[in-house]
């Protein structure tokens, strides 16, 4: 056990150590890979290192590496290497992080480092409280599933929730797998900065309460995966006071920016929310999956989610002990915490707001090294690390379709290279290529390159 266990870390240290030096996408067909791997399950054993060798050599290089620095797109995955051995310690030890009774160490340690997120965002952490989970789409489940429970009890039958055209496609998918009807959810206009249209808020709330419908929930945007863009979160805050409709805020992306030095004023309003989403695998460095739902009283998942089935009636313990299988949908839980925990002990937060801080820098220097060149446009400037931008050269007299083909060739031909992950967007009807620069390991030359080689494709 301690020889296979010393070839998996040292593969693991391998990986982390010679990242940079790989391709950070894998290609194949499915064609491929049947060939590759499908067979049916074996009757007899195979050598245990045989079979570690296999997978190292044929599955995790037909993955991408998703935290190379050239990982560009959708959100980039940084990892640290300490939380990834939180990971193999919680898997080797198989903690169930679901009930007091299994594990008291393991729910105390998510309510510690629950504490420490509440304190960030300015909830109440005596009276807040909240819950890891696999990742920010059953974050947002398990928000509007308790939103729901707090404002319609058993009857949503005339309940409507609101959210902008750029909140993530997880909140739709949540909102259908909850039961609501197309006709319950309003998707509300953003603005020229893809900002919510407050205005536009305001007239179909109005009207919905005219039509004798039930205004009950608006999703705010912290951080949107397109642009970044930050919902005017003080505004809409005072909106839901008034029409006594829960505001959560969907900060899975943007929500590690609290940390950087203009944070708050960034994420102002944050504090006012009833829920928020925050995604631990993303911006603050975490392996994959942890997500997190904060709310601003712990009393409301307790009242949404608690069951009482006969056989957990002699491990419900007392009111201080919580059993987080009473607070969101999963009953088996792994121990997410304590990577979490592991890494913001071992770095300190300083390290955390040091990295988020290069990397909104390093989104801010790309934007000004784009407007000086006579080849590329900024579409939506650098917000919290990302930024849209398109080749569109200034000599040059091209159709707005013309620029679409290009910049998804480019786009395609980047990707096929294997030398970047940089994949395109949509926005105000323009394709588009989207970086995301949470990692602390890309360089600006990192970006240059890859600049220099989309200039090369577009010029073919």
């Amino acid at each position: 056990m301690q020889d296979y266990g010393n070839a998996v870390v040292n593969s693991i240290v391998e990986h982390f150590d010679t990242q940079n030096e790989k391709y950070p996408v894998a290609t194949a067909s499915r064609k491929e890979m049947d060939t590759l791997f499908l067979e049916d399950a074996p009757e007899k054993p195979t050598d245990a290192r045989e079979v570690l060798d296999f997978v190292l050599q044929k599955v995790m290089t037909q993955s991408n590496v998703v935290s190379h620095p050239k990982s560009y797109s959708f959100v980039p995955g940084p990892s640290n290497f300490i939380s990834a051995m939180g990971d193999a310690l919680a898997s080797g030890f198989n903690i169930f992080s679901g009930g007091w009774a299994a594990s008291p160490a393991a729910a105390e340690m998510e309510i510690v480092t629950m504490n420490w997120l509440l304190k960030m965002y300015g909830f109440p952490v005596k009276r807040g409280g909240g819950i890891f989970t696999s990742g920010g789409s059953m974050a947002n489940l398990t928000a509007i599933a308790t939103a729901r429970k707090v404002k319609c009890g058993d009857d949503f039958s005339k309940a409507v929730i609101y959210l902008s055209d750029q909140a993530h496609s997880s909140n739709i998918k949540a909102i259908r797998v909850l039961g609501f009807r197309k006709e319950q959810i309003r998707i509300i206009p953003t603005d020229g900065e893809f900002k919510v249209a407050v205005n536009k808020l305001k007239n179909a709330i109005a009207k919905d309460k005219i039509e004798g419908l039930q205004p009950f929930c608006f999703i705010a945007s912290a951080g949107t995966t397109n642009t970044g863009t930050v919902d005017p979160l003080n505004e809409l805050a005072t909106i839901c006071k008034k029409e006594k409709i829960w505001l959560h805020i969907d900060a899975a992306y943007g929500g590690a920016a609290i940390l950087a030095k203009n944070g708050k004023q960034l994420l102002a309003g944050i504090e006012k929310a009833d829920s928020i989403t925050v995604d631990p695998h993303k911006w603050f460095y975490q392996p994959y999956e942890i997500g997190c739902l904060l709310v601003r009283n712990h009393k409301w998942l307790k009242g949404t989610f608690t069951e009482k089935p006969e056989y957990l009636r002699d491990i419900e313990g007392n009111e201080s002990e919580i059993n987080f299988y009473d607070h969101g949908i999963e009953l088996t839980r792994r121990f997410r915490a304590l990577k979490f925990y592991m890494s913001i002990k071992t770095f300190g937060l300083k390290a955390f707001r040091k990295a988020i801080d290069y990397n909104i820098k390093l989104a801010e220097n790309t934007e000004e090294y784009l407007r000086k060149s006579n080849t590329w446009e900024v579409v939506s400037p650098a917000t919290l690390a990302i930024i849209n931008f398109r080749y569109h050269p200034i000599s040059g007299k091209l159709s707005e379709k013309q620029l679409d083909k290009i910049n998804q060739k480019i786009s395609e031909k980047v990707v096929a290279s294997r030398e970047a992950l940089l994949v395109t967007t949509i926005l105000n009807g323009q394709v588009v290529l989207r970086m995301c620069l949470i990692n602390p390991r890309t360089s600006m030359e990192d970006i240059k390159s890859t600049l220099q080689l989309c200039e090369h494709y577009a010029n073919e």
